[in-house]
């Protein structure tokens, strides 16, 4: 930065306090956006009835890139961690759990990150919410395509068994 033209520094500082003062949170899934509620949540054409809950918005942004999901969101902004002093109430838990009890949603997918701090997150929101008539699923984990059984950890190659499916 020191030795970059003055012109390239300004304009960088520039662009780092537009960035703090037009994006926001959505009010409704907690995605960073321009506007609130942010497009996704906005898109009638998306299925309200499957909530995807993840735990920032960059894993937001992977799964919509796969194109492969046409629900709705809900960020947590974070994932249990004791450890660190992250318990429910420092997440968007509360405001999920409200989400779910108004209605409407049918299937909440826990696509928490698959750590220890993920798979704890996920079975904790499954118990919390588990009288809500909401049916809880988790996002499968196992070998990436392409990956290679000899150099793949045991934790991984176990996890791949246990998720096995039915060739279709």
């Amino acid at each position: 930065m020191l030795s970059a033209p003055e012109s390239q520094v300004q304009e960088l500082a520039e662009a780092i306090v537009r960035l703090k003062k037009e994006i926001v949170l959505c009010a409704a899934c907690f995605d960073l956006t321009d506007a609130s509620p942010c497009a996704i949540c906005r898109d009638e054409r998306r299925d309200a009835s499957q909530l995807c809950v993840v735990e920032e918005p960059a894993d937001l942004a992977a799964i919509e890139a796969s194109g492969s999901y046409s629900g709705r969101y809900h960020v947590l902004g974070g994932a249990l961690s004791p450890i660190d002093g992250i318990g429910p109430d420092e997440l968007r838990i509360a405001d999920l759990e409200s989400r779910v009890r108004r209605g409407g949603v049918r299937e909440m997918i826990l696509a928490t990150n698959p750590t220890a701090e993920g798979d704890a997150t996920a079975h904790y929101l499954a118990d919390r919410l588990r009288g809500c008539g909401v049916r809880a699923t988790r996002i499968a984990c196992g070998m990436p395509l392409g990956g290679d059984l000899e150099y793949a950890d045991p934790v991984t190659i176990g996890r791949s068994l246990q998720n096995r499916r039915e060739l279709e």
